[in-house]
């Protein structure tokens, strides 16, 4: 009869051992997908702040020397990410350019009508009007400076607005997340020892030392943190495979090096929280009077 009294309780601690590994696993998992669809809604918003590209049209007469000038000018405003070269040929060969005339611009006019060009991308805190107003300022005087094709300003703000209310969007639902995310640990974990909490009273009455009650009980815990984030690390990674295979080829949610820190920071956010949630709670119990742990 004693032996199947043990059998049952054993079976009700390592059932309840499971349920709060498994409920621990599933909340880290979703604050993983959550972190990584925010670092992709970061990554993608700083991709289209620094995608704002300007055409810097140069005379045909200019020369090396002139070219210098110019691309020394435009360095000197400090908003400049990237600079390429592109020659008139250049643009005629493409086929995206071609397609837009119905007829050969070259064959028809008998020369290449178009200017060599500076392609310029400018940097994200340079991107909004009056940075794009100064950059423009600063180099449409220069000798051999024809035009500068720039996107609609209009465009580029509302981008830059959308980009900022989509940022702190995300991050608000990330950190109201995160406190939710805590509590639930938090509960799931105090209820996972509150199961044991009359084991902890027979070492209590058997002479026990505090740190002797808890080491194996937060032992426990570093391994069931350790398997919950592995499990919820493991799902996050798996979800990523399914997102990416449906994503577009060419766009790059968010790069390999920060998924491996995020699946890492779940791992590691799964020990120190389950560590951190027990022994605070073993501490309770520990602390508690035998009489009071029976009515609690």
């Amino acid at each position: 009869m004693a032996n199947s009294k043990e059998t049952r309780l054993k079976r009700k601690v390592r059932r309840s051992y499971t349920i709060s590994t498994i409920s621990i696993a599933l909340v880290l998992y979703l604050l993983g997908v959550v972190s990584y669809v925010t670092l992709s809604a970061l990554s993608v918003a700083t991709s289209l702040r620094e995608n704002v590209t300007l055409s810097v049209e140069l005379a045909n007469e200019l020369d090396e020397a002139g070219r210098k000038v110019v691309l020394e000018a435009m360095e000197a405003t400090e908003c400049i990410a990237s600079v390429e070269m592109l020659s008139k040929d250049a643009k005629l060969s493409d086929e995206a350019f071609r397609k837009q005339f119905e007829l050969d611009i070259d064959e028809l006019l008998g020369e290449n009508p178009l200017r060599d060009s500076y392609e310029v991308t400018l940097k994200g805190e340079c991107s909004t009007r009056e940075a794009i107003d100064g950059f423009v300022r600063s180099i449409e005087n220069v000798a051999g400076v024809e035009y500068i094709a720039i996107p609609p300003i209009d465009v580029v703000e509302n981008m830059q607005k959308m980009i900022t209310h989509a940022t702190i969007g995300m991050l608000i639902f990330f950190g109201v997340l995160l406190i939710i995310s805590v509590l639930l640990l938090n509960n799931t974990i105090r209820l996972a020892i509150y199961s044991k909490r009359y084991l902890i009273n027979t070492f209590k009455l058997v002479g026990a030392t505090k740190w002797y009650i808890m080491r194996p009980l937060l032992g426990d815990a570093i391994k069931q943190g350790l398997v919950a984030g592995i499990i919820a690390a493991a799902l996050v990674c798996l979800t990523i495979y399914g997102v990416e295979s449906f994503t577009p080829q060419g766009i790059v949610l968010l790069p390999y090096r920060e998924v491996a820190i995020v699946v890492g920071a779940m791992v590691a956010l799964g020990v120190v929280i389950t560590l951190l949630f027990s022994a605070m709670a073993v501490n309770k119990f520990v602390n508690m009077k035998s009489n009071k742990i029976y009515l609690y």
